[in-house]
């Protein structure tokens, strides 16, 4: 992944990166970082939904509590490219899809201007 994406940064082509961690990217690769949030109940019913084991649900659920990939993320990049949205329901995730094609487009105008 890192040999693609360093040719994108380089060849100003944007990319949409979904990962766990932060800390092992270079900032130079994003002009975005979006760190979705979910509250401990509902995350836990949705790892429950998927079949993860009680030891799996405690560590994400103290990670979600904790805001380590927050805190990593604002360790790692500047402050204003990185922006917590949360990610409770349907109505929520629907709003951040739309919230990142309205961020593309405009990135895209950016880019192309």
């Amino acid at each position: 992944m890192e040999p693609m994406l360093e040719e994108c940064a380089e060849k100003g082509i944007g990319v949409v990166v979904d990962f766990h961690s932060v800390s092992f990217f270079p900032e130079r690769w994003f002009d975005l970082v979006l760190v979705l949030r979910s509250d401990t109940a509902v995350l836990y019913d949705r790892l429950t939904d998927r079949g993860y084991s009680e030891k799996k649900r405690t560590e994400n659920v103290q990670c979600e509590i904790m805001q380590v990939v927050l805190d990593e993320a604002k360790e790692s990049y500047a402050h204003e490219i990185v922006h917590e949205v949360p990610s409770n329901t349907k109505e929520e995730l629907e709003s951040n899809v739309s919230r990142m094609v309205q961020w593309t487009a405009q990135w895209i105008s950016e880019k192309n201007s």
